[in-house]
């Protein structure tokens, strides 16, 4: 086993990989490699915008985020369940990974949530019977049985431990115990919570995760369940049929900061300013309608975009388009109309605060939000960030 530990920001390193091994790193999407031009049989690996550990065929990947770990789990929470992440639904112990860290916060709110038992509830069962238990399913009695009286095609409410709750719970346990780098400790409580979930029935890779609903009958569950989930939404690696397997915990830094930015802006832009937020608006760039811009924010007054923001991880210099951004969100408020537009980085890029058009009156403003902050002071950043917006004022 080749293990390569990267840094999100540092540079690629070299490696001695055989052909197979190297052929399939660019393919699984965790890091980028490519053959070395100075060392024959050296591959040049780096790392993809992706933080976690992975493990493709005999190659194990750890790539280690630029901010804290509790931070980065504060980013991850919020942005898919807003206001509904508490600070406190990962207690995140001192370890200097991310993968042993979420382990740790997994079991223990885990075992928290099923101290006194697994939560049943009430579930929906169609099956063939021969006795009426609540419903008959009348069309499919007669497709099926073309009029006999039996047996019954019913549908009836099930009262179980087999419910959504529980089948997230053992899923991201078992599923992170194929997660390189998991500590020995986490790895001995999963396997010891997972007998109590015998009677569960797993989800396969790949579904769609069963839809929950936050109540109090099940409120000991939340901060394991949302946690669960961002398990479960980092763990689903996908790779081509007949390439090399791929299990990891991974976090796209990209897409989170895009999430981040875009559900922040939401909530303080429609509770402070009214109006709406849309993110990922369809609107089309061409009199033909062929060309569709995706700015992740649109800001809507009365049916009519007031503002248009686009979130950058960090900024875009490919080689000949050192603009490419600018370029973007010249196209974004030339479509909807628009004298400002808004580039929201993380701090660590270097950015010019605004730029007006050359014979134009369409002005972009960069903004830098700082995301090692601790979590009320970002929050209370964004809020910050989504006045200048509606102001129209740059940073």
């Amino acid at each position: 086993m080749i293990c390569v530990r990267l840094g999100e920001l540092g540079p690629a390193v070299e490696l001695p990989l055989a052909p197979d091994q190297g052929r399939s790193l660019p393919g699984s999407g965790v890091v980028n490699a490519a053959p070395s031009p100075y060392r024959a049989g050296g591959w040049q690996v780096g790392a993809a915008g992706k933080v976690g550990a992975a493990r493709i065929g005999d190659v194990e990947i750890v790539v280690s985020p630029k901010v804290p770990i509790a931070r980065l789990l504060f980013l991850v929470g919020y942005s898919q369940h807003a206001a509904a992440w508490q600070p406190e639904t990962v207690s995140v112990a001192q370890v200097a990974d991310l993968v042993p860290a979420v382990a740790q916060a997994l079991w223990r709110q885990t075992e928290r949530a099923i101290h006194h038992g697994l939560l049943p509830g009430y579930v929906s069962a169609e099956e063939s019977s021969q006795v009426l238990c609540g419903r008959l399913r009348e069309s499919e009695q007669l497709h099926r049985h073309h009029g006999l009286p039996l047996p019954l095609e019913i549908r009836h409410d099930e009262f179980t431990i087999d419910i959504p709750e529980n089948q997230i719970l053992r899923t991201a346990c078992e599923r992170l115990l194929l997660v390189p780098r998991v500590d020995a400790e986490s790895q001995r409580m999963l396997r010891r919570l997972l007998p109590d979930f015998a009677d569960v029935t797993p989800l396969s890779r790949g579904d769609p995760l069963p839809r929950w609903q936050a109540t109090r009958l099940n409120v000991r569950y939340h901060p394991a369940l949302r946690l669960a989930e961002l398990v479960l939404h980092a763990t689903s690696v996908e790779h081509e049929p007949g390439g090399a397997a791929v299990n990891g915990f991974l976090l796209d830094m990209p897409r989170l900061f895009e999430d981040f930015v875009t559900v922040t802006l939401r909530e303080a832009l429609v509770a402070g300013y009214g109006g709406r937020v849309s993110g990922q608006g369809r609107n089309y760039f061409d009199e033909a309608t062929q060309v569709v811009p995706r700015p992740d924010i649109v800001w809507k007054m009365g049916g009519s975009a007031v503002a248009v923001i686009d979130a950058k991880y960090k900024a875009e210099k490919p080689a000949g388009y050192p603009n490419a951004d600018l370029y973007q969100l010249l196209a974004y408020c030339t479509v909807f109309g628009l004298r400002h537009g808004h580039l929201v980085y993380a701090k660590a890029t270097r950015i010019r605060p605004g730029t007006s058009c050359a014979r134009s009156s369409i002005e972009i403003f960069c903004h830098a939000v700082d995301l090692d902050q601790p979590p009320d002071l970002l929050l209370t950043t964004m809020g910050d960030l989504a006045g200048k917006i509606a102001a129209g004022r740059p940073c």
